[in-house]
């Protein structure tokens, strides 16, 4: 069995009127684990008999987990152009990146509109990029002056994120939540990211400071007094 005849077989039970389906995440990959699910995403104007345009739900079928997200054509649009607004295209990604289940011209007519725009980049304007570099400072005096254990762990776990994203988004690269964010910041520069990443996991909270205060001055430095959010 691969898992394209499972894939098959389960959209042939739960979403028979699919006209495009990719297989996204670590199966796609090959390199699941014990716990993977597989994500599908499954597309078609059919999809709805209620009227709806979308629906993200989880399946148990043959013994695996499926994490579903189907929409109509006009709803995929409309969640797609969150995602890029967010700078956060998960959907685009697996629709460009994943394995192939049912597509052929559509499918490929849809990676390339979308390859396009992946391949751009996210746009973010300067006030955001200021308004991120502000709650960098923010977050970097509180790491400094924090005396409680845990909550020096909080905050410097919550700096790294929004120093990534700062660095990522200035190189003009997609961000990420959980575990995507940090594969995303590897893919930019391997060596920045270990850098950035090193002093945190070893526990010295004081260089690590020191690291994010280097990202945020090659960002553009501080900012604090007179920024209207």
């Amino acid at each position: 069995m691969t898992y394209l005849d499972l894939c098959e077989r389960f959209i042939d039970r739960e979403f028979p009127a699919a006209e495009i389906a990719v297989i996204g995440g670590s199966t796609a990959r090959g390199d699941r684990t014990a716990s993977s699910d597989i994500d599908l995403l499954v597309i078609g104007d059919a999809l709805f008999l209620n009227g709806g345009t979308s629906l993200a739900a989880t399946h148990r079928f043959e013994g695996e987990i499926f994490e579903v997200f189907a929409y109509t054509h006009d709803g995929y649009r409309e969640w797609a152009r969150g995602g890029i607004d967010q700078h956060r295209p998960v959907i685009v990604h697996m629709l460009v990146e994943g394995e192939e289940v049912r597509g052929g011209d559509a499918l490929t007519a849809l990676r390339e509109e979308w390859g396009a725009r992946l391949a751009d980049g996210p746009t973010v304007d300067e006030h955001e990029l200021a308004l991120r570099r502000y709650m960098i400072t923010d977050l970097l005096d509180d790491l400094r002056d924090a005396t409680d254990e845990l909550e020096r762990n909080v905050i410097a776990w919550t700096l790294f994120s929004r120093v990534a994203e700062l660095v990522l988004l200035t190189e003009r690269h997609w961000i990420g939540t959980g575990k995507y964010l940090p594969r995303r910041l590897r893919d930019l520069d391997p060596a920045r990211a270990e850098r950035l990443a090193a002093p945190l996991l070893h526990g010295d909270l004081t260089a690590f400071a020191a690291r994010a205060d280097e990202e945020l001055a090659r960002a553009g430095g501080r900012v604090q007094d007179g920024f209207v959010r």
